[in-house]
Protein backbone atom coordinates (compact mmCIF):
# COMPACT_ATOMS: atom_id res chain seq x y z
CA UNK A 1 0.00 0.00 0.00
CA UNK A 2 1.69 3.09 -1.24
CA UNK A 3 1.66 6.13 1.01
CA UNK A 4 1.14 4.22 4.23
CA UNK A 5 3.80 4.39 6.90
CA UNK A 6 5.29 1.24 8.37
CA UNK A 7 4.99 0.48 12.06
CA UNK A 8 8.66 1.45 12.48
CA UNK A 9 8.12 4.80 10.72
CA UNK A 10 5.07 5.51 12.90
CA UNK A 11 7.06 4.74 16.06
CA UNK A 12 9.88 7.02 14.90
CA UNK A 13 7.42 9.84 14.13
CA UNK A 14 5.90 9.49 17.62
CA UNK A 15 9.36 9.55 19.24
CA UNK A 16 10.25 12.66 17.21
CA UNK A 17 7.08 14.42 18.36
CA UNK A 18 7.53 13.34 21.99
CA UNK A 19 11.19 14.40 22.09
CA UNK A 20 10.72 17.95 20.78
CA UNK A 21 12.34 20.16 23.41
CA UNK A 22 11.48 23.77 24.27
CA UNK A 23 13.69 25.76 26.63
CA UNK A 24 13.45 29.44 27.56
CA UNK A 25 16.38 31.49 28.79
CA UNK A 26 16.74 35.08 29.88
CA UNK A 27 19.75 36.95 28.49
CA UNK A 28 21.66 38.77 31.22
CA UNK A 29 24.48 41.33 30.85
CA UNK A 30 27.15 38.79 31.90
CA UNK A 31 26.36 36.76 28.75
CA UNK A 32 26.88 39.65 26.35
CA UNK A 33 29.77 41.23 24.49
CA UNK A 34 30.76 44.92 24.22
CA UNK A 35 27.85 45.44 21.78
CA UNK A 36 25.44 44.32 24.52
CA UNK A 37 24.43 41.26 22.46
CA UNK A 38 24.82 37.62 23.46
CA UNK A 39 28.21 36.06 22.73
CA UNK A 40 28.04 33.75 19.71
CA UNK A 41 29.85 31.02 21.63
CA UNK A 42 27.32 31.28 24.47
CA UNK A 43 24.44 30.82 22.01
CA UNK A 44 26.17 27.85 20.36
CA UNK A 45 26.75 26.30 23.80
CA UNK A 46 23.06 26.36 24.70
CA UNK A 47 22.07 25.23 21.19
CA UNK A 48 24.32 22.16 21.61
CA UNK A 49 22.82 21.59 25.06
CA UNK A 50 19.28 21.63 23.62
CA UNK A 51 20.36 19.28 20.79
CA UNK A 52 21.78 16.92 23.44
CA UNK A 53 18.54 17.01 25.48
CA UNK A 54 16.41 16.41 22.38
CA UNK A 55 18.54 13.50 21.17
CA UNK A 56 18.61 11.96 24.65
CA UNK A 57 14.85 12.24 24.94
CA UNK A 58 14.53 10.53 21.55
CA UNK A 59 16.79 7.54 22.13
CA UNK A 60 17.19 7.40 25.97
CA UNK A 61 20.84 6.40 25.57
CA UNK A 62 24.17 8.10 26.25
CA UNK A 63 24.77 10.51 23.39
CA UNK A 64 27.60 12.73 22.16
CA UNK A 65 27.77 15.56 19.63
CA UNK A 66 29.96 14.77 16.63
CA UNK A 67 29.33 17.80 14.41
CA UNK A 68 27.28 20.88 13.72
CA UNK A 69 26.31 22.51 10.46
CA UNK A 70 26.83 26.15 9.59
CA UNK A 71 25.10 28.52 12.00
CA UNK A 72 24.24 31.99 10.70
CA UNK A 73 23.64 34.69 13.27
CA UNK A 74 20.73 36.39 11.48
CA UNK A 75 19.43 38.49 14.35
CA UNK A 76 21.30 39.84 17.38
CA UNK A 77 20.20 38.69 20.84
CA UNK A 78 20.41 41.72 23.15
CA UNK A 79 20.76 41.65 26.92
CA UNK A 80 17.39 41.88 28.63
CA UNK A 81 15.56 39.67 26.15
CA UNK A 82 14.16 36.16 26.29
CA UNK A 83 15.22 33.37 23.97
CA UNK A 84 13.31 30.22 23.19
CA UNK A 85 15.27 27.28 21.83
CA UNK A 86 13.36 24.50 20.10
CA UNK A 87 15.08 21.19 19.40
CA UNK A 88 13.57 18.82 16.84
CA UNK A 89 14.93 15.53 15.51
CA UNK A 90 15.09 15.91 11.72
CA UNK A 91 16.96 12.75 10.68
CA UNK A 92 17.30 9.31 12.25
CA UNK A 93 20.17 7.13 11.08
CA UNK A 94 21.43 3.84 12.45
CA UNK A 95 23.75 5.19 15.19
CA UNK A 96 23.32 8.93 14.67
CA UNK A 97 20.59 11.49 14.44
CA UNK A 98 20.36 15.13 13.45
CA UNK A 99 18.68 17.71 15.64
CA UNK A 100 17.68 21.13 14.34
CA UNK A 101 17.71 23.87 16.97
CA UNK A 102 15.77 27.05 16.22
CA UNK A 103 16.47 30.10 18.38
CA UNK A 104 13.84 32.82 18.76
CA UNK A 105 14.35 36.16 20.51
CA UNK A 106 11.64 38.27 22.10
CA UNK A 107 11.43 41.37 24.21
CA UNK A 108 10.44 40.88 27.82
CA UNK A 109 8.02 43.79 27.62
CA UNK A 110 6.51 43.66 24.12
CA UNK A 111 4.61 41.03 22.16
CA UNK A 112 6.15 39.23 19.23
CA UNK A 113 9.33 37.33 18.52
CA UNK A 114 11.82 36.85 15.74
CA UNK A 115 13.91 33.88 14.65
CA UNK A 116 17.52 34.69 15.46
CA UNK A 117 19.23 31.57 14.14
CA UNK A 118 19.00 27.90 13.25
CA UNK A 119 21.60 25.17 13.49
CA UNK A 120 21.70 21.42 12.98
CA UNK A 121 23.73 19.13 15.22
CA UNK A 122 24.65 15.49 14.57
CA UNK A 123 24.78 13.27 17.64
CA UNK A 124 25.75 9.64 18.08
CA UNK A 125 24.48 7.13 20.65
CA UNK A 126 27.31 5.33 22.47
CA UNK A 127 27.79 2.41 24.86
CA UNK A 128 29.97 2.11 28.00
CA UNK A 129 33.03 1.64 25.78
CA UNK A 130 32.23 4.86 23.89
CA UNK A 131 31.41 2.84 20.75
CA UNK A 132 28.41 3.76 18.54
CA UNK A 133 25.17 1.87 19.13
CA UNK A 134 21.79 2.04 17.35
CA UNK A 135 19.72 5.11 18.27
CA UNK A 136 16.49 3.28 17.67
CA UNK A 137 15.88 -0.18 19.12
CA UNK A 138 13.97 -2.41 16.76
CA UNK A 139 10.91 -4.06 18.23
CA UNK A 140 9.59 -7.33 16.93
CA UNK A 141 6.36 -6.74 15.03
Amino acid sequence: MEGQLTNRELRIQKKIKDSETHVFKAVFPGQTNHHNTMFGGAVMYIMDEIAFMTATRFCRKPIVTVSSDKIDFNHPIPAGTLVELIGTVVRVGRTSLDVRVDVFVESMYREGREKAMTGTFTLVAINESKRPVPVFDEVEE
